[in-house]
């Protein structure tokens, strides 16, 4: 067997290929070569190199960490609580709204039109009190609405159309309304994502640029002017 073989048998041994020729040649041929016995200890060592590798050092960034780590989303209970009483409190006249109890000089399908929406309201401030990431998706109508609300119940209060004691029972959901942004606000700074980059990521990039050796860097190239047609004279 050839030197050239027997490196090439060698080579296939070292990458756990089946080694050509014939079974124990390539053992026969390093017993009696002592160039391909060094040939075959220096690939050997080159492998082991190749695969194991000292890992590189890296800062400790666990206190950076756990300070832009977001708060569980279960936090916050004391604002949805106080968002699920005024919820159970806009579905009480609601019901009674719906149920007749009321003594209201509404006709009947448009007092069952107002029920409706009550209870609609009050089921959606609950729903937001117990899953705070729906808080969002409710905002727009409930402003709209309380906004629109806030502007008709000031003109019936000026012109005498309506007691102050009736637009006191709007209280609970501008109440809700406040709970509600109060709680859409507090969920999403809880699950905020991290910041892609951290101050320690930058200083830790900035002194391997430091250190880095000058043939390692990217080199600035000077600027040149395009002549754009132009020859120089």
């Amino acid at each position: 067997m050839r030197c050239e073989e027997c490196r090439e048998g060698l080579s296939a041994r070292l990458d756990g290929e089946t080694e050509p020729g014939p079974p124990g040649a390539i053992d026969r041929h390093l017993d009696g070569c002592a160039a391909c016995r060094e040939w075959f200890t220096g690939a050997q060592r080159l492998r082991r190199a190749m695969l194991l590798r000292q890992a590189p050092a890296v800062p400790d960034l666990t206190a950076s960490i756990l300070e832009r780590t977001p708060a569980p989303a279960g936090e916050g209970w004391g604002l949805r609580i106080a968002l699920a009483v005024v919820a159970i409190a806009q579905l009480g006249p609601a019901f009674a709204q719906l149920l007749g109890m009321t003594h209201d000089a509404m006709p009947g399908h448009l007092s069952h039109e107002s029920g409706a929406w009550n209870l609609s309201v009050g089921i959606g401030l609950l729903t937001a009190a117990l899953r705070p990431r729906l808080a969002g998706g409710q905002l727009p109508l409930l402003t709209g609405f309380v906004g629109v609300l806030f502007a008709l119940s000031a003109g019936d209060l000026a012109t005498g159309r309506v007691t102050v004691a009736r637009v006191a029972t709007h209280v609970l959901v501008v109440l809700g309304l406040a709970l509600l942004y109060a709680v859409h606000r507090g969920h999403r700074d809880r699950t905020a994502p991290l910041p892609a980059a951290t101050a320690d990521d930058s200083a830790t990039t900035s002194a391997s640029t430091v250190d880095a050796p000058a043939a390692a860097r990217p080199r600035s190239r000077p600027f040149r002017r395009q002549a754009h047609g132009r020859h120089a004279a």
